[in-house]
């Protein structure tokens, strides 16, 4: 499946090898969730590893390992579209953080919408009963 049906299309296409993926990357990672403090809305799912935790708290940005590019990636580098951290929350078991963030720029994912404007966040299909997708384009519920 090509990028544009993998991120545009209506098919379910779940990566059950992501997991796999990351534990074969060479390091040793956690899952990073940012989510809009102000809204609630859940922007994006990474990875972080001691150093990207680092750069987090010391650049007040949210920064993950991403294991496709095996290279510490500080959100909104390149795009501008930066995910200023307010407060970072650690569960229970200590094995993933939640930033909670306030969005510095057009949005938070990487892909556009049809307008060609960045999405908020990277949640912007729901699973129908009928098992495909459906592009949700009204605001996150707050």
């Amino acid at each position: 499946m090509d990028h544009q049906e993998l991120e545009e299309g209506e098919t379910l296409a779940l990566d059950f090898t992501k997991l796999k993926k990351v534990a074969s990357c060479g390091e040793d990672l956690i899952p990073a969730v940012a989510q809009d403090i102000d809204t609630g809305e859940v922007l994006i799912v990474g990875y972080a590893n001691e150093l990207a935790l680092q750069t987090a708290r010391a650049e007040k940005m949210a920064t993950f390992w991403s294991t496709s590019r095996n290279e510490l990636w500080i959100k909104g580098k390149t795009s501008g579209d930066f995910l200023e951290i307010h407060e970072i929350r650690v569960n229970c078991e200590q094995n993933s953080v939640l930033y909670r963030v306030r969005p510095k720029g057009k949005g938070a994912c990487h892909t556009k919408d049809s307008t060609g404007q960045a999405r908020s966040g990277c949640y912007y299909r729901v699973l129908q009963g009928n098992g495909t997708l459906r592009h949700e384009n009204l605001p996150f519920p707050t």
